[in-house]
């Protein structure tokens, strides 16, 4: 059993708008950066992972986490 991750709504408290999404299959490495808009804010990263299908290896499954770069970027 994988862990429980953050809402999507806590990540949204901390100023993450968008999260990467890794294929589950360690081998094929694809990666895609999207926005978080489209979850509410009462469902957790890990409930989402097991409905990805990579687009390249047809993997199901993913790891997905937020995409802190451009919240950090407006800051310095």
């Amino acid at each position: 059993m994988r862990p429980q991750k953050i809402t999507f709504g806590d990540m949204r408290e901390m100023g993450v708008r968008g999260v990467l999404i890794y294929c589950a299959d360690y081998r094929c490495g694809h990666s895609v950066a999207v926005s978080a808009d489209r979850w509410p804010d009462d469902v957790r990263l890990s409930d989402v992972e097991p409905r990805f299908i990579c687009k390249v290896c047809a993997q199901r499954g993913a790891d997905v986490r937020p995409n802190f770069e451009p919240a950090r970027m407006g800051t310095g």
